[in-house]
């Protein structure tokens, strides 16, 4: 009889400067918590770590308050284009959807595709994937990106991106946010998979590709799985998700690569943060900013990483 083994979840929202007041570190504290509650009652009951990874990105891609799905940012054009991925670590099987608009849950998109002979679709590939399926249209527009859109068009655009944080009580002055969703969860069978998904950075040039796109920011193996999140060139140029695994692969432990990374990471002035599991279970996570907006069940308890303190730092578990 094959030996169950004790399952693990991290998730994140995003990453960036600090929360403005208690207020919003408490709000933020309970929408993770109220994902990582759900997903994990899941894989307890025996479900697989895909299938808890791709329910955590769509609970994820519904709260407007996050930058993928409904609530995401909009480019330069005021259009609304989004990217996801999902990674299986046992099948070594990657896919995912670059700049696809109008639809709900792109990370839905990712795992159709994890079956596909044609594992990455862009705009047009992906608009035609989701006529196929007959996926409803949705219009994940919200007043308040709407109105952030608006203000930078006034400002003739002088900021690079758009906030994280989707509401008026978290808005912040500072550009320093970045917007990104992402789950990592081992299953019973000891399977681990990543998916990440985003809107993007907001006011961005026509066609740029997300890291959430690509393996850079989302990786996962049987030694264990990764999602990044932060400036998606940070983690392109870091190669940051598949550095981590890698040297799982290469014998080192999951605190011992994230320590390394992410020490390179800061060194190299890079501004992102990262969530990861490894194959036994062990729950770390990683940033370089200021605040990285992560939930995790360690098998006993919920815990989060709203208030470690500023800078370039790993937790493990």
């Amino acid at each position: 009889m094959t030996t169950k083994i004790q399952p693990k979840l991290i998730i994140h929202g995003g990453a960036g400067s600090s929360l403005q007041g208690k207020g919003g570190v408490e709000k933020v504290r309970q929408l993770l918590h109220q994902v990582v509650e759900e997903v994990y009652t899941m894989l307890l009951a025996g479900a697989s770590a895909k299938s808890a990874v791709v329910r955590g990105c769509q609970l994820l891609e519904n709260e407007p308050r996050f930058n993928a799905g409904t609530g995401s940012v909009l480019q330069s054009d005021g259009q609304i284009r989004m990217s996801a991925s999902l990674m299986d670590g046992t099948a070594q099987s990657f896919s995912g959807v670059i700049n696809v608009s109008r639809v709900k849950n792109p990370i839905e998109l990712a795992q159709f595709l994890q079956d596909s002979t044609d594992r990455v679709l862009s705009d047009y590939g992906a608009g035609e994937l989701v006529r196929e399926l007959q996926i409803p249209s949705h219009d994940g527009l919200t007043d308040m990106r709407l109105q952030e859109w608006i203000q930078e068009r006034q400002d003739n655009f002088q900021k690079n991106m758009a906030g994280v944080i989707a509401e008026p009580e978290l808005a912040e002055s500072s550009n320093a946010r970045r917007g990104t969703i992402g789950v990592v969860a081992l299953d019973t069978e000891g399977n681990v998979v990543a998916g990440t998904s985003t809107g993007g950075k907001g006011f961005e040039r026509i066609g740029r590709v997300s890291d959430s796109a690509m393996p850079a920011g989302n990786y996962a193996t049987t030694h264990g799985g990764v999602s990044c999140t932060g400036i998606g060139e940070d983690i392109i140029d870091e190669c940051l998700a598949p550095r981590i695994v890698i040297r799982l692969s290469d014998g080192m432990s999951l605190q011992q690569a994230m320590a390394k990374s992410f020490q390179e990471a800061g060194d190299n002035k890079r501004d992102l943060g990262a969530i990861a599991l490894d194959a036994k279970g062990t729950i770390a996570w990683g940033k370089t900013c200021d605040v990285l907006l992560a939930a995790f069940h360690d098998g006993n308890k919920i815990g989060d990483t709203l208030e470690v303190a500023k800078g370039t730092q790993t937790g493990c578990i």
